[in-house]
């Protein structure tokens, strides 16, 4: 029941999670390169400075007031449009500085870089902002919400409940739950998201609450050193995925015994334990939440890992604007169209937002297989479980192994 009610509250914060990512995404212009701001709601006299910006625009700006972009983005470098010297905000001529990085950030400059790539035709992409600021406002915070919050929901359910105990008396006889090449990628799946999990927390995390301990030179270190570990363990996460997916599949499909085992809580909270097979209705959420939010985390991990090769989201945001379910929520419609900045700006907040779930999953899945539940490491651990302890959460899968062996279960040898 324990796995059931943090999958949900997992569910619900990716449900919280999408709703700010989406609503962050749909504030600002679709396209960033050569968006413009909304008209300004008071007319502004530029006389003085030739049609040039003045300090009242900038002031505008700054304090986040709906500016008129439109005379920024006309005409650029006109001598005879320039205002005099001794003019508030004068030049010395039409062409300027602040004119060039106008024309590049409105696609009005004819220009040319050394850089050939993907991305080498964007130079200025002022979009950027609000990436920045969700990542390090609502993204750091409901993030770190959630998995202290699963940390606090855990020790106060180990409190009330205590650990799970095995009901009956133990037989003295040990039954073998998984293979080693099973425990192998279970081992390998869930060491090296521990791995990505910490060096992820550190690179995002890093800025805010780390920088002020040990400072900017020891944090440089920490970080590049977690960029790489993350970079290349992450590998072995993808492997493992597979290796999993192959070897449980079979065993992970719902059938009926997980609606009684649903209804009767999976016995944590008193009252014998419901039949099972090999995997419980539990088990099964567990399993198929790591499948498809591993996978998801993994195609935006690879998008990040070959930066401008593989946008994402202009397409997937067509595709739900087709369903019309962006509008039906209030969404309006989501961006079709974004430079390759953009596309790695969704894509590492996406890898960042999932994460945070699967980890507050995976935390509920370890108290279970660890101090919450009496003999349920040892099936990861040595791979043979005492038989009572079978019997109580598997009696379905210990039964079909005794009628598949027309016996006592193979591998059953009396308890050390």
């Amino acid at each position: 029941m324990r796995d059931i009610r943090i999958f949900l509250l997992g569910c619900i914060m990716a449900g919280l999670a999408f709703v700010f990512l989406a609503t962050w995404l749909t504030s600002g212009p679709a396209n960033a390169q050569d968006a413009a701001t909304p008209p300004a709601e008071v007319e502004i006299d530029r006389s003085a400075t030739g049609g040039a910006t003045t300090l009242e625009d900038i002031l505008r700006r700054q304090q986040g007031l709906a500016s008129d972009n439109d005379y920024r983005a006309g005409e650029l470098g006109n001598p005879d449009a320039a205002a005099g010297i001794t003019d508030q905000l004068g030049t010395l001529g039409g062409a300027s500085d602040p004119d060039l990085w106008r024309g590049m950030r409105f696609n009005a400059a004819d220009i040319s870089t050394q850089v050939r790539g993907p991305a080498s035709t964007v130079l200025i992409q002022d979009r950027g902002m609000w990436w920045l600021q969700f990542r390090e406002g609502p993204l750091l915070v409901y993030g770190g919400y959630l998995l202290l919050g699963t940390l606090a929901a855990l020790a106060v359910f180990f409190l009330l409940r205590g650990r799970v105990r095995i009901d009956g008396a133990k037989t003295g006889r040990r039954i073998e739950r998984f293979k080693n090449v099973e425990r192998f990628g279970h081992w390998l799946l869930a060491g090296s998201f521990i791995v990505l999990g910490i060096t992820g927390l550190v690179s995002l995390m890093g800025r805010k609450f780390l920088i002020p301990v040990m400072g900017h030179d020891s944090y440089a270190w920490i970080a590049g050193a977690s960029k790489w570990v993350h970079n290349n363990v992450s590998w072995a996460f993808m492997l493992a995925l597979v290796m999993i997916f192959v070897m449980w599949v079979v065993h992970n499909f719902p059938d009926r015994t997980d609606l009684k085992w649903l209804a009767k809580g999976g016995g944590l909270f008193g009252g014998g334990h419901p039949p099972a097979k090999k995997f419980n209705a539990g088990q099964k959420l567990i399993f198929w939440s790591t499948i498809v939010l591993g996978a998801s985390i993994s195609v935006s991990g690879i998008s990040l890992l070959f930066p401008f090769e593989l946008p994402l989201f202009a397409k997937t945001f067509a595709i739900l604007n087709t369903t019309g379910l962006p509008e039906m929520f209030g969404f309006g419609i989501l961006p079709e169209t974004m430079t390759l900045h953009e596309e790695m700006q969704y894509a590492q907040l996406w890898h960042a937002i999932v994460s945070f779930v699967l980890m507050a999953i995976i935390l509920a899945h370890i108290y279970i297989g660890s101090v919450g539940m009496e003999g349920a490491f040892d099936a990861m651990g040595s791979g043979m479980v005492e038989e009572q302890w079978a019997k109580e959460h598997h009696s379905l899968w210990v039964a079909e192994v005794k009628e598949r062996e027309g016996k006592a279960p193979s591998g059953a040898t009396p308890a050390e």
